[in-house]
């Protein structure tokens, strides 16, 4: 215990807590003034724990040094194993409580200002489950986890970066070598210049080599540009030519809508609605709620040891025995009006979810339609800013002729 308190002494005393403790003053700390001792070290580690715990409730304290503690991944020793003893021992100050938390956080103050500042970022909110229904709550969710997987990926980076084998000399001795071939440049060039100088129009001659040179950058720019354009315009030739497409088979469909086919269409979504608010749904909420309902009864019940469920599976056991002794001698009976019964009920079973599929797919198309025609009103509104009239194709246009 002296060598551990020796320890903390020894640490408080230096950078960047500078104290000025000695073995008596230290053990003699009231309980509060030794939490504010606890409290300096984490803030250390954590600059949001920087508080005066005289102004800050003792259970608040408690709660938020735990919390902290927690994230350093913190075990209680020995004694404090029971974590209420831990709680207890942290809001009134106990020395044995404390004692072995700051022996702890002193022997690895770095690491744990590394674990502290990944956690704020790390650390994911969960979300309820209900509350990524929403659209808007879903995307905004999965925009935070693809952050939280980029910043991770970065640190990595940042961290692979710091223990590269780059130092100070080396880099200085790169930047030396440049200067060096630099000033090794400037004297071949100012040879050059001279030499050039006996040469007659030199100046013109380098004026046009100038000209020559802008003008060979500027046409590598021109057909790299042209060569992105020739792409683009590919592109969008093959969206209008689908979008035309999608447009044409659509108007086929509203010139076919005649009043009966029209009243024909409606009874048949009428149908479909009344079969999706008389029976699909009601049967899901059914199902739903007997789910929920078996889930609360099983989260009510208490814990089950082994022996409850080696006798849970033995009455299973006996259950299944006496239905099959029941199938068995319905067999033996070989009642034909139940056959026949148990077929129908098989047909109708069949039927029931062979309709339940086709609404299924009902609804799908349903949606894709609504999207399809979502995504032709997009591109009619672009064509028509692009030229300021609506593109009209094949027949339309010869219609339009006339």
């Amino acid at each position: 215990m002296s060598d551990q308190i020796k320890f903390i002494v020894d640490n408080l005393n230096k950078e960047p807590f500078r104290k000025n403790y000695n073995l008596i003053t230290f053990d003699s700390l009231e309980p509060m003034q030794l939490l504010q001792v606890l409290n300096d070290v984490l803030a250390e580690i954590d600059p949001k724990q920087v508080v005066d715990i005289r102004e800050e409730m003792p259970e608040q304290t408690a709660k938020r040094m735990l919390s902290l503690l927690g994230i350093l991944k913190y075990k209680p020793p020995g004694n404090a194993t029971d974590m209420s003893t831990f709680r207890q021992g942290l809001v009134i100050g106990s020395k044995p409580v404390i004692y072995p938390v700051l022996h702890w956080l002193l022997q690895r103050t770095n690491e744990l200002k590394k674990r502290a500042y990944l956690a704020r970022f790390l650390i994911k909110l969960e979300v309820p489950s209900e509350f990524l229904q929403d659209e808007t709550v879903a995307d905004t969710n999965k925009q935070y986890e693809e952050l939280m997987e980029a910043f991770k990926t970065l640190h990595k980076e940042c961290e692979q970066l710091k223990t590269s084998g780059f130092s100070t000399a080396e880099i200085r001795r790169d930047i030396s070598a440049m200067e060096e071939e630099k000033d090794q440049l400037i004297k071949r060039v100012e040879r050059l210049k001279k030499r050039v100088e006996t040469v007659q129009n030199h100046q013109r001659m380098l004026k046009i080599a100038r000209q020559l040179r802008v003008e060979k950058e500027r046409e590598e720019f021109l057909a790299q540009q042209k060569q992105e354009q020739k792409n683009q315009l590919f592109h969008a030739v093959q969206r209008l030519q689908r979008v035309q497409n999608q447009l044409k088979s659509m108007r086929h469909a509203a010139a076919d809508a005649k009043p009966e086919s029209l009243m024909k269409r409606l009874e048949e979504e009428i149908k479909f609605n009344s079969y999706m608010v008389t029976e699909k749904f009601p049967k899901e909420l059914e199902s739903k709620k007997k789910e929920l309902h078996f889930l609360q009864k099983v989260v009510s019940e208490p814990a089950m040891g082994q022996s409850d469920l080696l006798e849970l599976e033995s009455k299973i056991n006996e259950i299944n025995a006496q239905i099959n002794q029941l199938i068995e001698k319905k067999m033996m009976r070989n009642e034909p009006i139940e056959g026949k019964l148990s077929l129908y009920r098989q047909q109708a079973s069949i039927i029931s979810r062979k309709k339940e599929a086709k609404a299924e797919e009902l609804q799908e198309a349903k949606e894709k339609l609504a999207n399809l025609e979502r995504e032709v009103s997009v591109k009619t509104n672009q064509t028509r800013e692009f030229d300021g009239t609506e593109v009209l194709k094949g027949d339309e246009r010869s219609a339009s002729s006339f």
